[in-house]
C-alpha cells in the first residue's frame, strides 16, 4: 500500500532539523562573545575577527558542498558536515590561545556548518520539489529562524548556568545526535524511492537532474551572478553579520542585561520564522526582484533607527520588524538562481551565492567589533549598514529572471 504522504516532506522534515541545529550553531559568537571576553581578557576585535573566520568559511562551505552535493548527493555531505561540526564545538571547548580560538572555533565550525547549511535546503528544494518550491526553501529559511528562537535563550541560561565551554560541548553533543535521522531517513534523490520531484511530470523530469559540470565558469561571465553576490553580501552583512554577532553587546552598551537581549534576539527568530515562510509563500506568485528590493529597503531604514531607539518598547518593535525581515530574502534569491541557472546547477551556483552573503557577513561582524572598539559606540556600523541595504534592494531589480544561454 503505497503511502499518502510524499516521501519528499520526510526529506524535509530531516532537512529542517539539520538547518534548524546549524543556525543555532551559528548563532553561538552572539551569546559567547560576552562571556569569553570576561574569560579570556581577549578584545572584541579579537573574537569578532575569530568569528569573521568562521562566517568566511560558513561562506566556503557553500560552493563546497554545493560542488559535493550535486555530485555526491546530500546524505553523505550532511553526515560529514555534523561530524566536523560536533568535533570543531568540541575542540573548542579546550581552547586556551588565539590561534585555536581561530582554528577551531573560527576555522573549523564555520566550514563544518557551511557543509550542512543554506545551501543543503536550496538543493534539497529543488531536487524534490518543483511545485512548492518557494514554501520549502521558505521552510529551511523558517527552520534556521527556529534555531534562533531556540539556541540564543538555551544558550544564555546554560552559559549562565556552567560557562561558555561546557556549553559549547553540549552543541557538539547535538550534532551527533542528528547522525541517525540523517542516515536513515535523508534520500538523495526521489528516485531512490521511485518517486518523481513533487509537480513534475515524467517530461520535465527527465532533465531535471543532469548538472552542468561547467556551469560556474558560464555563470561568472553574467552580470546576473555578480548582481546576485552583490545582494547575497549585503544581506550576510546586515543581518548574520552585524545584528547576529553584535546585537547584545549592543544592548549591554545601553544598559540592557546579557540576557534580556538574547531575549530579543529570540524575538527576531520567531518573527523571523513567520517572515520566512510567508516570503516563501509570496515567491511562488511574485517577481522575486521585486520582493528582494522591498525587504532590504526596509531591512536599511530599520537599521537606520537602531541607534536611536534605547527603550524597551523600542527595541521590542525593532525585534519583531526586523525580524520579519532577517533572512526573508532566502527564497526569492534561491528561486532567481534556479531560474537563472537552472535547478540541477542549484547546489553549484548557491553555493557561490551564498559564500558572498557569508563574506559580508564574516566583514561587517569584523568592523563592527573594530568601530565599537575604536569609537565606544555601534552607531556608525549600524548606519553603514543602513546604507548598504539600501543599495542592495537597488541592485536586486536589475537581475534578469528568464533563463538566459550561458557562453562557454
Amino acid at each position: 500500500m503505497k503511502s499518502k504522504v510524499y516521501y519528499g516532506w520526510i526529506v524535509v522534515l530531516v532537512t529542517a532539523l539539520v538547518a534548524l541545529y546549524a543556525a543555532g550553531a551559528r548563532s553561538s559568537p552572539g551569546v559567547f562573545l560576552l562571556p569569553m571576553q570576561d574569560d579570556t581578557g581577549w578584545s572584541k576585535a579579537t573574537l569578532s575577527f575569530a568569528v569573521s573566520i568562521g562566517l568566511v568559511m560558513l561562506g566556503l562551505g557553500g560552493p563546497i558542498s554545493g560542488f559535493l552535493i550535486d555530485r555526491h548527493g546530500p546524505r553523505r555531505i550532511t553526515l560529514i558536515g555534523l561530524l566536523l561540526t560536533s568535533l570543531s564545538f568540541g575542540v573548542s571547548s579546550l581552547t586556551h590561545t588565539v590561534w585555536q580560538l581561530d582554528l577551531f572555533w573560527g576555522f573549523f565550525s564555520g566550514l563544518g556548518t557551511g557543509l550542512i547549511g543554506s545551501v543543503l535546503g536550496a538543493t534539497v528544494a529543488a531536487r524534490w520539489f518543483v511545485a512548492r518550491r518557494g514554501l520549502v526553501t521558505g521552510i529551511f529559511g523558517a527552520s534556521m529562524s527556529a534555531g534562533q528562537l531556540i539556541f540564543v535563550p538555551l544558550l544564555s541560561v546554560l552559559v549562565a548556568q556552567f560557562g561558555w565551554r561546557e556549553s559549547s560541548l553540549i552543541i557538539g553533543g547535538l550534532a551527533l545526535l542528528l547522525l541517525l535521522p540523517t542516515l536513515f531517513f535523508l534520500k538523495d534523490e526521489p528516485q531512490e524511492v521511485g518517486l518523481l520531484p513533487f509537480g513534475a511530470t515524467p517530461g520535465q523530469e527527465q532533465t531535471r537532474n543532469r548538472p552542468d559540470p561547467t556551469v560556474m565558469g558560464k555563470a561568472v561571465r553574467t552580470l546576473d551572478f555578480w548582481l546576485l553576490c552583490a545582494t547575497f553580501c549585503v544581506c550576510g552583512a546586515t543581518s548574520n553579520g552585524i545584528i547576529g554577532t553584535h546585537f547584545i553587546a549592543h544592548q549591554h552598551d545601553h544598559g540592557i542585561a546579557a540576557g534580556v537581549a538574547a531575549g530579543y534576539l529570540a524575538l527576531m527568530g520567531a518573527f523571523n520564522f513567520i517572515g520566512t515562510i510567508a516570503s516563501g509563500w509570496l515567491t511562488d506568485r511574485f517577481d522575486p526582484r521585486k520582493l528582494l528590493c522591498t525587504y532590504y529597503i526596509f531591512r536599511g531604514a530599520s537599521l537606520f533607527l537602531l541607534p536611536y531607539v534605547e527603550s524597551s518598547f523600542g527595541i521590542g518593535v525593532f525585534a519583531v520588524l526586523f525580524g520579519l525581515d532577517y533572512i526573508a530574502t532566502v527564497p526569492p534569491t534561491t528561486a532567481l538562481v534556479a531560474d537563472r541557472f537552472g535547478r540541477a546547477n542549484v547546489g553549484t551556483v548557491y553555493g557561490w551565492v551564498f559564500c558572498a552573503h557569508q563574506i559580508g557577513a564574516a566583514v561587517a561582524a569584523w568592523a563592527g567589533g573594530s568601530v565599537r572598539d575604536a569609537l565606544g559606540s555601534y552607531a556608525l556600523a549600524f548606519l553603514f549598514a543602513g546604507g548598504i541595504a539600501l543599495l542592495g534592494g537597488l541592485l536586486s531589480l536589475g537581475i534578469r529572471r528568464v533563463p538566459q544561454p550561458l557562453k562557454a
